[in-house]
């Protein structure tokens, strides 16, 4: 996989007239992705590419790949004809990094989807997830009104990923107006980073959203996730690769969603008159039991013969039950999800399922340690 170093300015009708008014003469609108390689990332890549744009994606060095998410619809930029997406190097706590691309690509759209997000592991990093999450974001702000600054696009709009983890201990229902409590420094600086957005909105009339998104899941979430642990669990026990599954709190709630759905809002967003913050969510609650329940018995099995509680997957502070009120979304943006709780669940452990037969025969071939797992 090719990623410019290099990549060629994009156009010059960003010195017209209609440049202010968000048109021009490029064929397609040009939107710039952090965090593509994400969950997030690689289903709104999808959902632009499906709109005709070009996505631009900016991603950290590292000795592999990590482009699992976005390898089926990466094409190699020497096929100029039909690469509408392109990979470039960059990093949240590297600002002339952001400031040359997107004075490089000069974007229409800029979502910032990158981040340190998981919760757990914010409390052994809270330093390095602080600087990605909250400072990362500040930096993606100034670099782009200091580009609309420079080259007078103001036209520019913002997308910032927000987290219903923000809220934390403050009881449902959670709507746009409800009062932040952060539980873990992910969510402290999740917090930072909306007030930055909204900061940058109100004192330089940037063109900045918010989007508070609750729990969204899929078949491309992390295996470090409590739901994705469950589903790849599920698909390793059926298939006699794995006997147990550790987890932590079985009683936390939260308001899960399929991933697909959330990235089509974070789009409406930005199509709006008027920037603003919105609440994503179902408007439903499971509790991780619940999810257990549902995953386990859709393969036949009982989720009580195979789990396990273990103490260190508690949290310092815990969040109960996180339970969003999206009415703004429905009304304004005209937005609601498609994909239910349990149609959600199955999606995942069918994936799942498919993945733990392709290691069952690495297993069998002697390629992979059956006893990795207990």
């Amino acid at each position: 996989m090719s990623v410019d170093s290099d990549a060629p300015r994009s156009g010059s009708w960003t010195d017209s007239p209609a440049a202010a008014n968000g048109t021009s003469g490029r064929s397609h609108r040009v939107a710039l992705i952090t965090g593509i390689t994400g969950q997030d990332g690689s289903y709104l890549t999808e959902f632009l590419l499906g709109k005709d744009y070009e996505v631009h994606g900016l991603i950290r060095r590292s000795s592999n790949f990590n482009t699992q998410r976005i390898n089926h619809i990466y094409i190699d930029p020497h096929n100029t004809h039909k690469a509408r997406m392109k990979l470039h190097y960059a990093d949240l706590s590297d600002a002339s990094s952001l400031r040359r691309w997107i004075d490089t690509i000069q974007p229409d759209e800029v979502y910032n989807l990158a981040a340190q997000s998981h919760v757990a592991v914010s409390f052994e990093i809270p330093d390095y997830t602080a600087d990605v999450v909250a400072t990362g974001a500040l930096r993606l702000l100034e670099a782009v009104r200091s580009h609309v600054t420079a080259t007078g696009r103001s036209h520019i709009r913002y997308y910032q990923a927000g987290s219903s983890e923000m809220f934390g201990s403050t009881p449902p229902p959670q709507s746009e107006t409800t009062p932040f409590h952060p539980r873990s420094p992910y969510a402290a600086s999740k917090c930072a980073a909306h007030w930055y957005t909204v900061n940058y909105r109100e004192a330089y009339g940037l063109f900045a959203c918010n989007g508070i998104l609750f729990n969204h899941e899929s078949p491309r979430r992390g295996e470090n996730f409590v739901t994705r642990k469950i589903t790849r669990a599920v698909g390793r026990i059926k298939i006699g690769l794995q006997n147990k599954l550790f987890l932590g709190n079985l009683q936390a709630s939260r308001d899960w969603g399929f991933a697909g759905d959330y990235v089509e809002a974070m789009w409406m967003m930005l199509q709006q008159e008027k920037p603003d913050d919105y609440v994503v969510a179902t408007e439903e609650s499971h509790t991780v039991e619940e999810f257990l329940e549902v995953a386990f018995s859709y393969v036949g099995l009982n989720w009580q013969d195979h789990v396990v509680i273990d103490k260190r997957y508690f949290r310092p502070a815990e969040v109960d039950n996180l339970k969003g009120d999206s009415s703004k979304a429905r009304n304004v943006l005209g937005w609601k999800p498609k994909v239910g709780f349990e149609q959600l669940v199955k999606m995942m452990v069918d994936e799942d399922m498919e993945m733990a037969k392709r290691e069952k025969v690495l297993v069998d071939a002697g390629y992979m340690d059956a006893q990795q797992q207990p």
